[in-house]
């Protein structure tokens, strides 16, 4: 069933469109129609079966927006979950205008909940030890409830919650809608609905096992600030011929496709705000090869046909188990073997631990490779290249130039290593040293330093041109970042910013690499010039 066959107000399909959502899942198709009427429901379904949106949806189309009582409550077992619900109710409501949710849960300053309470919300979402402090203090009333939800229900029981659920359901209108949501349907959860709903609805969606392809499964806990430096260093690592790399929205999808161009990768957007003869464009140049990276949405990309996926890369982390599975399954398909790779922030593990604990598939959390990491990982794929172009190639056109070169008493180790040099260079750029391999082996750079990938990738793996390191002056204390150095130099040389190379920032300094035929005329350039209000004092940096 599609979301636009239910009768929905325009600003929740609207909402639900932004979203990237079409067809409702089972349990939404079931429960969703039966509480618009207004009837009670129990609904057994497992974590990562569109739950949240299955009650959302008609809770949030009951709210009076011209009253700010609050009108909707959600109880759920811990706080990471009220959280990830809250979120999903607040997209829900985007297109509402005045309608405001609050997750209430400990950990958080209470000072805080009590000001945005004082302002008015609709929909509270909490755990029930906090919303008790709330009720005792009287911060929190429910005389205006119409429609109150137990989410994962047996686990609040099994944490020992149940006399504080059933002391806040007491304060709940006793006329007002409810529904209770489990995984499992003991004996005490058949108590609470019978002492706590109407005349039910159950709904039970059958527990199917999730299964997910035989592909490699990783996952990297990373913080936001780190996402796009880490996406970057997973694909220069892994060096995908094709890739899909998902976002939860559209603007975020043409966001990261703008980065990752500007970057020197061949990526393009696919969403639902593009019209079918550009999506039918962008595939088609997915397909063919012209871009070996495809940034999607959910919605963009169902139905994907495409059999030779390398990688698939969770930008964002997947809305559910079913959403991860859909996603990991258009790579390793036709027999080939794929890698799926997701990043989670610390906020989000505790739901990449559900989607491991509901699909049961061995995914492991791994390290973001550093910078040399990347850098050694790519050398032993023109080693291995290498070895196998001398099994298999035909050298003859190019033996009498090697034999020229010979008679000019150059040794053959002496020219294999001088040509080996020329290639790293230009696939890799300026290699670490040891003292770079040290700073770059540590994923928790003390400063919140940035190493970002080159500004153009395929300038500096074309052009194969010697690079100048130069130390500049300045860093994170001065607010600096690698749009304001390259933007220092284009504007101050009027050079291309796509010369620039690789941009480290520290705390009080930074180093950048530019073409050493351009070097000096940069130094001389910037010397003295302003950045963010301060003096550029800029050099070659010594020698390490």
């Amino acid at each position: 069933m599609r979301f636009d066959e239910l009768p929905l107000s325009k600003d929740i399909l609207k909402a639900v469109a932004d979203m990237g959502f079409e067809e409702t899942t089972p349990i939404q198709s079931l429960a969703i129609p039966f509480l618009l009427q207004g009837r009670d429901i129990i609904g057994q379904a497992q974590t990562g079966t569109g739950k949240t949106a299955a009650f959302g949806i008609p809770l949030l189309e009951g709210i009076d927006l011209k009253s700010k009582a609050i009108q909707g409550l959600v109880l759920c077992p811990t706080r990471e979950l009220a959280i990830q619900v809250a979120e999903e109710l607040s997209s829900l409501a985007a297109r509402k205008k005045n309608l405001a949710v609050l997750p209430v849960y400990g950990g958080q300053p209470l000072e805080r909940q009590l000001r945005a309470l004082a302002r008015g919300v609709q929909v509270v979402v909490g755990t029930p030890g906090r919303i008790l402090d709330h009720l005792d203090r009287g911060s929190i009333r429910f005389d205006y409830v119409r429609f109150a939800v137990l989410d994962e229900a047996d686990e609040m029981l099994d944490m020992g919650f149940r006399e504080d659920i059933e002391a806040i359901l007491s304060q709940t209108p006793p006329s007002g809608q409810r529904a209770l949501f489990s995984a499992t349907m003991p004996p005490a959860i058949m108590d609470m609905a019978r002492r706590f709903l109407q005349d039910p609805e159950t709904i039970k969606i059958a527990s199917k096992h999730l299964t997910v392809p035989s592909v490699e499964q990783s996952w990297y806990s990373v913080r936001q600030y780190q996402k796009l430096d880490a996406v970057c260093r997973v694909l220069d690592a892994r060096n995908p011929q094709k890739g899909i790399v998902f976002c939860s929205t559209k603007h975020g999808a043409d966001e990261l496709a703008s980065h990752l161009q500007a970057r020197g990768y061949q990526a393009d957007a696919l969403h639902g705000d593009l019209s079918q003869s550009q999506r039918d464009r962008v595939m088609n140049r997915f397909r063919s090869g012209s871009i070996d990276l495809l940034v999607a949405t959910d919605v963009a990309a169902r139905g994907l046909d495409v059999d030779d996926v390398d990688v698939v890369i969770n930008y964002d982390i997947p809305n559910g188990a079913e959403t991860y599975v859909h996603r990991i399954g258009r790579t390793g398909r036709a027999g080939r073997t794929g890698a799926a790779l997701t990043l989670v922030t610390p906020r989000e593990e505790y739901a990449m631990r559900d989607i491991i604990r509901r699909t049961r598939a061995d995914i492991r959390q791994a390290k973001i490779p550093s910078q040399f990491d990347v850098a050694t990982i790519r050398t032993a794929l023109i080693l291995e290249e290498i070895r196998s172009e001398l099994e298999n190639g035909d050298f003859s056109r190019q033996k009498p130039l090697v034999r020229q070169l010979l008679e000019a008493e150059i040794t053959a180790e002496d020219l294999s290593a001088c040509l080996l040099k020329m290639l790293l260079h230009r696939e890799l750029g300026t290699m670490p040293t040891e003292e770079e391999r040290e700073h770059w082996g540590d994923d928790r750079p003390k400063s919140r330093s940035r190493y970002t990938c080159p500004a153009d990738r395929s300038f500096r793996r074309s052009a194969g041109k010697p690079m100048a390191r130069l130390f500049i002056n300045l860093g994170h204390k001065a607010k600096i970042g690698p749009k304001d150095i390259v933007g220092a130099i284009a504007g101050e040389t009027g050079l291309p910013g796509r010369i620039v190379g690789a941009i480290e920032i520290r705390d009080r300094f930074s180093f950048v690499e530019v073409p050493e035929e351009h070097a000096q005329a940069i130094i001389d350039a910037l010397n003295s010039a302003q950045l963010r209000g301060c003096r550029i004092g800029i050099d070659r940096a010594t020698p390490k």
